[in-house]
């Protein structure tokens, strides 16, 4: 073997191991329950952005797990839902409470309004 075949060969095997890396580091993220993504993956293993975007096989795989994390949400994102969802709830019970004030304070308006209706055409009446 010379040394052109000998540095195809060294070139290989890193290559296949960095393949093996982001492979293993794309399933540890899936089954840490954690949504896989680039930054992530870069930040695990040291590779590139770009390795993960234009290694065909290992993107194939970024592909398939990422189409399968779809639903997948953060759970930080679940907690703040829980957070938004309680608040709404306290806001629809304001509104409520608000427009049944605002009910109460039209018909107190109209009685108002009527009693001063009243109260002027007996005046024009002494007049």
């Amino acid at each position: 073997m010379n040394k052109y075949e000998k540095m195809l060969e060294c070139n290989r095997k890193a290559s296949d191991e960095k393949i093996e890396r982001a492979r293993k580091a794309i399933f540890e993220l899936m089954d840490e329950g954690e949504k896989v993504t680039v930054p992530k993956l870069m930040e695990k293993t040291g590779l590139s952005r770009g390795f993960f975007y234009k290694n065909p096989s290992v993107r194939q795989t970024l592909d398939k797990v990422l189409e399968q994390q779809g639903g997948v949400s953060h759970p930080r994102k679940n907690i703040l839902d829980m957070a938004m969802n309680n608040e709404i709830l306290s806001l629809q019970k304001q509104i409520r409470a608000m427009q049944q004030e605002m009910d109460a304070l039209r018909q107190e308006n109209e009685k108002l309004k009527k009693a001063l209706d009243r109260k002027n055409r007996e005046l024009l009446r002494n007049l």
